[in-house]
């Protein structure tokens, strides 16, 4: 054999460990926590019930679990102590889904209220140089007063004025 320097890596040797994606056992954990939870199991279990009952009072197979039920009380605890740890599980997985849902709500409900508040800065500005801009009765007003200021300073315009200047002006 070998003998094995410490200044080079060793090589990763091949050891046997099963590959378990993390994932797999969650989605499988919550499918189980789902089913539990459905009136199918319960109706599925009550009838597994009801035969193992019968079976073992009657006695067709044969006794193998005589009146206290002892193994049927022992399957009843090996299901509670996976059920638990399982739906513990799903609901992890739910509170941390739910967990990354209310942060993306929360980041969204910012992002709307600047929004909201840009839109309102904005509109408070087109007030404001609206408020500046002349108006159509503003310009009427103001057309209405430079035409009275013309008609004080030259009493006499009109159309017989403006041929009497015609007739007044040389012609070349």
């Amino acid at each position: 054999m070998a003998e094995r320097r410490l200044d080079t890596p060793r090589e990763q040797g091949r050891t046997w460990r099963p590959a378990l994606d993390p994932d797999a056992v969650g989605r499988g954990a919550e499918a189980f926590a789902r089913f539990m939870g459905t009136g199918r199991f319960l109706l599925y279990m009550t009838a597994f019930i009801i035969v193992w009952v019968i079976l073992n009072v009657v006695g067709l197979v044969g006794r193998w679990d005589p009146y206290p039920f002892i193994l049927l009380n022992l399957c009843f605890s090996v299901q509670a102590s996976y059920a638990a740890p399982l739906i513990l599980l799903a609901q992890n997985r739910q509170d941390d889904r739910d967990r990354v849902a209310l942060e993306q709500d929360r980041q969204q409900a910012e992002r709307s209220l600047a929004d909201t508040e840009f839109l309102a800065r904005e509109m408070a500005a087109l007030r404001i140089a609206l408020s500046e801009v002349a108006t159509r009765d503003f310009v009427r007003s103001e057309l209405r007063a430079l035409l009275e200021d013309l008609t004080e300073r030259e009493p006499e315009t009109g159309p017989a004025a403006a041929a009497d200047d015609a007739r007044a002006t040389p012609q070349a």
